[in-house]
């Protein structure tokens, strides 16, 4: 990836980790642009057009989410959203809301440039129409034929696991919310279905992954959802 050619915004009123972050991404060959509040962050989100935000949900003048909607009101660009370690439901909210993935504070930089990475991938994989087949070490999956491929052989997908793959493949690398999946699969009137939801998740598992128990690639993000990893 030529990291040079893309814009990160960085919308976070704690200077220490914006002192810390923006010489770090520069490093990579970022270019980095800087705000220590929602009104500043939404003026350069405008004036700028970043390639991806990172988005403090505690700002000091304006609650993060607030500033995710209005965001998402007119553009589409990655949002990561960084928040306090424990919040779960600030991460579904947040999530819900249109953010692409979130990190809890304090967190690894190598796990955010690996965030980054999948995040600008996926935008670049959606610009260029190239989501017709999906394709990992393990397994391909041929969307337009609804044909799954484990280590070579056709696999049977039931509908409902099928449609949660294939969901997650949409999203691929990005986290999956619980009330996401269940709205897409079951309908607005399917809040009983955690228990099913979780029950597919363990049945693909058990047809696609190596050891099930040690997935590689359906992944759980705990009091969140699902994860398709995409590297």
């Amino acid at each position: 990836m030529m990291a040079n050619k893309y814009l990160i915004l960085m919308i976070e009123d704690e200077k220490p980790i914006r002192r810390f972050l923006k010489p770090y991404l520069e490093s990579h060959d970022f270019k980095v642009i800087e705000a220590e509040n929602a009104q500043e962050g939404l003026g350069l989100a405008s004036s700028h057009k970043p390639d991806i935000i990172l988005l403090d949900l505690g700002l000091p003048d304006l609650d993060g989410l607030v500033l995710l909607k209005r965001l998402r009101e007119w553009s589409q660009v990655p949002i990561i959203i960084l928040t306090a370690r424990g919040k779960e439901k600030e991460k579904v909210e947040g999530l819900d809301t249109g953010a692409d993935d979130y990190l809890a504070k304090p967190f690894d930089v190598e796990e955010l440039m690996a965030r980054i990475r999948v995040a600008l991938r996926h935008t670049q994989r959606v610009k260029q129409g190239d989501e017709s087949v999906f394709q990992t070490a393990d397994f391909k999956v041929d969307m337009a034929a609804r044909v799954v491929t484990v280590r070579e052989k056709e696999m049977h997908l039931t509908p409902n696991e099928y449609n949660i793959l294939a969901l997650l493949i949409r999203h691929a690398g990005k986290v999956v919310t619980q009330k996401l999946i269940i709205n897409e699969i079951w309908g607005e009137k399917g809040d009983e279905q955690g228990r099913s939801l979780r029950l597919y998740i363990h049945q693909l598992r058990q047809k696609m992954e190596t050891d099930p128990a040690l997935p590689r690639y359906i992944l759980t993000e705990p009091g969140v959802g699902y994860r398709l990893k995409y590297e």
